[in-house]
């Protein structure tokens, strides 16, 4: 009885002490808490009100970097805290470079935040959000003073105050709440210094087993994804012949060194082998991590420019391709993928909200953008609500320029569409290619053909011999969105013209082919005709000399500048192909028709419309003429017409006074009045009163120097010159100039690399991949497109990174 009522009795005055408090009492409770709270820093409130995150809820690689913006360490549940602190350790303290910082009035003063404190305290914050500074250490461990940790300070002026600056006071001595949560981050970010890991500490030769177990997942990880290949198998047990690309790479490997075999796979300890997915996905996101940080480095403090557009992948999820264009230190124009990010929907609103989510997490301040380059749709360019639009509202200087690819591609279609004889050619031309490509067994006969008279032109001495010549190609069928598609296909014909006419006419012959006889007898019939070779040549011709200026447009080094020399040049040349090519053309057309049996009308006959009735002639012209003035230069002037619309220079006066910076012509187009112009009118921003005074005396001092300079002289495009000016050592001597430059440079001219990004999207999410997760898609295209960067990158590197992401079993230090 006595245990019993010495239980009770304990029960009782457990009971006693959790049993609630009147208003009174909390009330006290809350002053004492709130003292206690300003008494010693570093304890984590009891009474703290925030809801918190509920487990697995956060992403670690898309954390709020805004310091105003994101919650405190203590609202995260307590056994993913330190996963959370090692994410935001990783990135550093938010530190983005504003062009201009708010300004905040103090009495008759106006003070702002300045950037240089960052270099005096490197462990300070600023939210662009609260115009306010927070203490990093003190955020990741404890909450130190309310004003450096959870409400931001912004009284500028104490901060140059001597002795009395506020952030000096914050440092405090060594023992200090600040100093003690640094060494704190020290020590987090040191997983062999951990209790476990002392305590069970291994012997070297344990640690460099597990090292080189882990370097040979990540060697094998870096090498699947450089070649697109998946990684998992659909059986990967013991028994299995197949157990996926990545074991069977494993296996691979230890087949030729002893030491790898012994630490791999049957030989390594159960809970660290190594090779998990979950292991997998984490060593290429932090190789991908890695090669966005280097892009970020290149960038730095420069300018930059966007290239985005959306495709849908294998599994109708709409991607967007993210792209920075931008000169790095050596004067080297860049264009580097950054990511590919999945979108919902494809407003206006909705894409600029992911591209600000992904240079935010990079620090990359949109106040640094000089340019947008997209495509023609209507999101994307439109003047009021489109995606060029929004983003202009936060930074005017940001400046939209439309593909030039894409505008000659638009030109192109459009005069297949707008000229009556080019569209009844290309309707002719998608249904021979259709009639032949739609049956495997009728690409054979086309194959087979064409084998037979490449043996043919061989015997007759026709064609030369060679490593790659005489290969047997096929059809291609023009397309409206496909780069370069209608040129590739009008050379095929003629390439294969005798080969698709024994097609068809085998076709034609066969009665068992049924319906398709028809088609195949109405595209031979065209085919034969004088009118269709004619304008096939024709379209060679005219789209020969634009596909060049297509192919180089879609180089990556490409600038505004040059691009605008190479549209004019191309017009220049279509404009005498118009003046003085027909005598040239029509003798290719008759050279062709003699080889290949084709009637050739005569020239000088009277042309006759329709069925040849005297009431439907309405002039009186000759063949020539019809084909010269009525064909030929009317393909050539509508073509004209549509590169004159899409390519003006006077619907944009930035290129205009861009082009005073061209060398070309030995600095032919070099005015400083204009080039001044451009700085003040189209750059405010980025040059003061005071520089675009002194920028005038440097460009009469570089007019002087920089086009008689044996090495700069003969530089032709502004790229070239950008180089040259920092390897000449002429980037410092006129740092205003050079300033200038590399914004013209940053201007976009295609988006062909997001082009070829989702290119690259077909070939690592494939059918057989079509449930790859968001994150481990946009890993394994970063690595796979910037293979250089991620070359760079040591294994050790990634190991030291892989140990600190959390606590692991095994010891790798």
């Amino acid at each position: 009885m006595s245990h019993q009522n010495q239980a009770s009795k304990r029960a009782k005055t457990i009971d006693s002490f959790f049993k609630k408090k009147n208003d009174g009492d909390k009330l006290d409770n809350d002053k004492a808490s709130t003292f206690n709270d300003k008494a010693s820093p570093s304890i984590e409130s009891p009474h703290h009100t925030s809801p918190l995150v509920e487990p697995h809820q956060f992403d670690v690689a898309f954390l709020e970097r805004d310091p105003g913006k994101r919650i405190q360490i203590s609202e995260y549940p307590i056994n993913q805290r330190d996963e959370v602190r090692c994410a935001y350790i990783k990135v550093g303290p938010y530190q983005p470079k504003l062009l201009e910082y708010p300004r905040s009035q103090f009495g008759s003063q106006y003070r702002r935040f300045q950037y240089s404190w960052f270099s005096q305290f490197p462990w300070l914050e600023y939210s662009p959000s609260e115009d306010k500074v927070y203490c990093f250490p003190c955020f990741i461990f404890g909450n130190g003073r309310p004003a450096l940790t959870t409400e931001g300070f912004n009284n500028w002026k104490r901060v140059n105050d001597g002795k009395n600056c506020v952030f000096l006071t914050h440092v405090g001595g060594p023992s200090s709440s600040h100093n003690t949560c640094e060494g704190c981050m020290e020590d987090l970010m040191n997983p062999s210094q951990h209790v476990d890991k002392v305590i069970n500490r291994q012997s070297k030769e344990d640690i460099l087993k597990n090292r080189l177990r882990l370097k040979t997942t990540i060697e094998c990880v870096r090498w699947l994804t450089y070649q697109a290949c998946a990684f998992r198998g659909h059986d990967e047990s013991l028994d299995s012949k197949n157990r996926g690309n990545f074991i069977e790479m494993v296996k691979h490997t230890a087949k030729f060194n002893d030491e790898v075999a012994g630490v791999v796979l049957e030989n390594a300890p159960g809970n660290a082998k190594y090779t998990s997915p979950k292991i997998q996905k984490e060593i290429l996101n932090i190789l991908a991590n890695k090669v966005r940080k280097k892009i970020r480095e290149e960038v730095g403090h420069a300018a930059f420019c966007i290239l985005v557009d959306e495709s849908q992948d294998t599994s109708n999820r709409e991607q967007m391709a993210i792209v920075l264009r931008f000169v790095d230190n050596d004067g080297f124009l860049r264009e580097r993928f950054f990511d590919i990010v999945w979108v919902e929907d494809t407003t206006a609103s909705t894409l600029q909200k992911e591209i600000k989510k992904v240079l935010d997490l990079h620090e990359l301040c949109i106040d640094k953008m000089r340019g947008q380059g997209y495509d023609g749709a209507s999101n994307m360019r439109g003047a009021w609500n489109g995606l060029q639009a929004l983003f202009l509202r936060d930074c005017p200087y940001a400046y939209y320029v439309h593909c030039f690819a894409h505008q000659l591609q638009l030109a192109l279609v459009s005069a297949s569409k707008e000229v009556a004889t080019i569209w009844l050619f290309f309707s002719s031309l998608n249904s021979i290619v259709n009639v032949i490509r739609a049956s495997p067994k009728r690409h054979t006969e086309l194959q087979v053909a064409q084998s037979m008279n490449i043996v043919e032109l061989l015997i007759a001495g026709e064609r030369e011999t060679g490593r790659g010549a005489n290969q047997i190609g096929t059809l291609h069928r023009p397309g409206a969105t496909r780069w370069s598609s209608h040129y590739d296909s009008v050379c095929d014909l003629i390439e294969m013209y005798d080969a698709v006419c024994t097609v068809l006419e085998n076709i034609k012959e066969d009665e068992s082919t049924g319906s398709l006889r028809g088609e195949a007898t109405g595209g031979y019939n065209a085919i034969r005709q004088f009118e269709f070779v004619f304008i096939l040549h024709l379209l060679k011709e005219i789209m020969g000399l634009t596909d060049i200026l297509c192919r180089e447009l879609q180089h990556k080094s490409q600038d505004i500048v040059n691009a605008m020399n190479l549209v004019g040049t191309t017009k220049d040349v279509l404009g005498k192909l118009r003046l003085n090519g027909w005598e040239t053309f029509i003798g290719k057309v008759d050279l062709f028709c003699k080889k290949h049996d084709i009637d050739m009308p005569d020239m000088n006959a009277q042309y006759k419309v329709g069925t040849c009735r005297s009431c439907q002639q309405k002039d009186n012209i000759t063949v020539e003429h019809h084909y010269h003035f009525d064909i030929f230069n009317d393909a050539i002037d509508f073509q004209l017409a549509e590169l004159n619309s899409r390519f003006s220079e006077g619907a944009m006066e930035l290129l205009i006074l861009s082009s005073a910076l061209d060398p070309s012509d030995s600095f032919k187009s070099f005015n400083i009045d204009k080039i001044c112009s451009l700085a003040e009118r189209f750059y405010p921003q980025d040059f003061t009163p005071k520089e675009l005074h002194i920028l005038g005396c440097q460009l009469k001092l570089y007019e002087a120097d920089v086009p008689h300079h044996p090495v700069l002289q003969n530089v032709s495009t502004l790229s070239e010159l950008c180089r040259g000016l920092v390897a000449t050592k002429r980037s410092k001597r006129y740092h205003l100039i050079d300033r200038l430059i590399r914004l013209v440079l940053t201007l976009p001219v295609s988006t062909a690399t997001t082009e070829r990004a989702f290119s690259a999207m077909k070939l690592v999410k494939t059918a057989l991949r079509n449930k790859m997760e968001n994150d481990f898609l946009a890993n394994s295209i970063v690595v796979y497109i910037e293979k250089e960067l991620a070359d760079n990158i040591n294994s050790d590197v990634i190991t030291k990174d892989f140990n600190s992401l959390k606590n692991r079993r095994a010891q790798l230090q």
